[in-house]
């Protein structure tokens, strides 16, 4: 049985800037934002209730109105379940009015409903969702990434360990389209780099034991064992790693990406030397961390993620593109969105490409060790920033079939 939605309305003072256009065209009378994603099982610390609140706070930012209309949030729970998932997003078309759908889902749900959003003209945009398809051969239209991908990931990671003179490599990566597009993506740049994958194992979402994965990696000699999941099974098989003691005898263990959450859920003992590319870091700069505080006082002291920090600009994005379309109406606004650049705390004046992908940069992190955290989530070092158009798919590679190709 489909999960009712929980219905979230702020209706504050609206931004006297987009007073002049309080009779504006917007549908119903109200803009209605729904986000999907696991509220409850393995993903939800990755974004889940956090991203939901990080919305909530973009919503109240843009001032609770668009256009002189109140803003409603729906938020639902997909279980990690496509039917479920896709189900609730065709009520929301069908039948809820909803105008645009942001999403941290399983990649297998995204892809669905980014389906029933183009079928609607509805925005659909990713704050979590990791499938590099949804801007490449299942792209759409009305699709944005705002977040990371299954070739942002792997790409900084791998290329990171073979400057590190790594040549071999053992993959560990969770049984869906997100874990099986990591190992391609990532075999793809080992080979591209002149290393080789010696071997790997794919295993089901949600366990809780690694042993046998990470004996056939520990068995297989290479230089090292890339773990490609995330949320409680990258929690779980990282600290099962510590347990068989596989970096002191040799072997190095890394993941293509982490979020803070799942570092503080297996500690800095487990996790510290860890590097790899991140989007986003709560400390980084003076605007992220006032950002991030006031979110951690509304979510028990948790820092946010990048995912959840993701939401927030998915959000407010759209809103800003509301306002300047003068209208809800989906084509309409998303190319308001794809014309105006992406700039709140954490990006400035970031581009938009035509297939949907938010030109942000990344920048490379190391985890602390213990003795130099001073709080919680005093977790990373941040080094260098890496230009978007290094992190990111070249526009000519991602099979798109309605972008005009670059020459």
């Amino acid at each position: 049985m489909t999960p009712a939605p929980t219905l979230i309305r702020i209706a504050t003072a609206g931004l006297a800037a987009f007073a002049g256009l309080a009779q504006a065209q917007i549908s119903d009378d109200v803009v209605r934002i729904g986000f999907l994603a696991d509220q409850s099982g393995p993903y939800a610390s990755n974004g889940g209730p956090g991203s939901a609140l990080a919305i909530r706070m973009a919503i109240e930012d843009f001032g609770g109105k668009v256009n002189g209309k109140p803003v409603e949030l729906v938020v639902a729970d997909d279980q990690n379940k496509p039917d479920i998932g896709t189900n609730i997003a065709r009520r929301w078309i069908d039948t809820d009015k909803v105008d645009a759908i942001i999403t941290g889902s399983a990649s297998s749900i995204a892809l669905g409903v980014s389906n029933l959003a183009r079928q609607a003209r509805k925005p659909f945009m990713a704050a979590g969702t990791a499938t590099g398809d949804l801007t490449g051969k299942a792209c759409s239209p009305m699709n944005f990434q705002f977040v990371i991908d299954t070739y942002f990931m792997p790409k900084s990671s791998i290329q990171a360990l073979l400057r590190q003179g790594v040549k071999t490599f053992y993959f560990i990566a969770v049984d869906y389209a997100f874990g099986n597009m990591l190992a391609t993506e990532s075999a793809r740049f080992v080979e591209a780099g002149g290393g080789k994958v010696v071997g790997s194992v794919k295993h089901p979402l949600g366990i809780t034991d690694f042993s046998s994965f990470l004996l056939q990696a520990q068995a297989s000699k290479a230089q090292a064992i890339v773990l490609m999941n995330s949320g409680e099974d990258l929690t779980n098989a990282l600290k099962q790693a510590r347990e068989y003691q596989i970096k002191e005898q040799g072997q190095i263990v890394t993941s293509t990406g982490m979020t803070i959450n799942a570092v503080h859920a297996m500690g800095l003992e487990v996790a510290q030397g860890l590097r790899f590319v991140d989007p986003f870091y709560w400390d980084r700069d003076e605007a992220s961390r006032s950002w991030s505080q006031r979110f951690m006082a509304r979510h028990k002291g948790v820092a946010p993620n990048y995912l959840q920090a993701g939401a927030y600009s998915a959000a407010l994005h759209y809103l800003k593109a509301v306002a300047a379309a003068g209208s809800d109406d989906g084509p309409t606004v998303v190319a308001k969105m794809k014309s105006l650049p992406v700039n709140d705390f954490q990006m400035k004046n970031a581009a938009i490409r035509e297939d949907g992908q938010v030109m942000r940069p990344g920048h490379v992190v190391q985890i602390k060790a213990p003795a130099e955290s001073r709080a919680a989530y005093d977790y990373y070092k941040v080094g260098a920033e890496i230009p978007a158009t290094e992190v990111w798919r070249p526009l000519s590679e991602g099979q798109c079939d309605f972008v005009q190709k670059p020459r």
